[in-house]
């Protein structure tokens, strides 16, 4: 970076500071739309992972549906085997044996049929959630795209001006050792109006209205170092002399009334 007088740099950061507050007002053209369209993504997101998660469980219902029915054919077909095999026995013991074995599987049967009875129940209950959330996401993505829309288009109108002032504040920029670019750059950040490098105007720095003392209003005249506010750490880079000259002029005094002597 070149040596550049206290004046130079001066100069340079009220036209930096000049630049920043005009892309801050292209900023505030957008308003809330870029927060409010990063909250609908998000909310897209977060709608989707519950709807994937309630699908998933749609499907082990249908896959537990599915097995008990195969649970079910297989218990009739032993109670089928089963039932044949009474006609054969040579015994009561075999007999009670084989008719215990029968029960075993009716009960299966019965224990399946419930299983899939309360699945289809939770199928269809899931099928409702699934279907309001689809139905949600549907409405919050045309939000969604509405907003995309309103905001590109505010976008596309400021995108010439914001790279011609990207690139005039890189010139000015170059002019402001990196010690001082990084104070003005955090020192904006930090303020609400984001006027880091203001002007003394009747005898108060703007932006806080903190009265400077004459001394100081002096110092910042001659620009041969940089004065900040002590209140508000405002870099102080020039004097509006107008004003401060409005300040100083004394009011002309009431003409006198003469009362006439008779």
């Amino acid at each position: 970076m070149e040596n550049h007088t206290v004046a130079q740099k001066l100069e340079a950061l009220v036209k930096l500071q000049s630049i920043d507050s005009k892309l801050d007002e292209l900023k505030k053209l957008r308003g809330d739309l870029p927060n409010e369209v990063q909250d609908l993504e998000d909310e897209m997101e977060g709608y989707k992972t519950r709807l994937s998660r309630f699908e998933e469980d749609q499907k082990e219902l249908e896959d537990l549906v599915k097995k008990n029915k195969e649970g079910i054919k297989e218990a009739e077909k032993l109670v089928k085997k089963y039932n044949e095999q009474q006609k054969n026995v040579k015994n009561n013991r075999e007999f009670d044996a084989i008719t215990k074995e029968i029960e075993l599987q009716e009960l299966e049967v019965q224990i399946c049929e419930k299983r899939i009875k309360e699945s289809k129940e939770k199928s269809e209950s899931k099928k409702v959630e699934i279907a309001g959330i689809e139905k949600l996401i549907k409405e919050r993505m045309e939000d969604l795209d509405n907003k995309k829309n309103e905001l590109s288009d505010i976008l596309v109108e400021s995108q010439e001006e914001e790279k011609k002032l990207a690139t005039e504040r890189e010139k000015a920029s170059k002019k402001i050792e990196d010690k001082l670019l990084k104070y003005y750059d955090r020192l904006r950040g930090s303020l609400s109006n984001g006027l880091a490098v203001v002007r003394v105007v009747r005898g108060a720095a703007e932006g806080c209205n903190i009265i400077i003392p004459p001394q100081k209003i002096a110092e910042i005249r001659e620009k041969k170092k940089i004065v900040i506010d002590e209140h508000s750490g405002r870099i102080l880079a020039d004097v509006d002399m107008q004003s401060m000259e409005e300040e100083v002029k004394p009011k002309k005094a009431a003409p006198v009334k003469r009362k006439k002597v008779g």
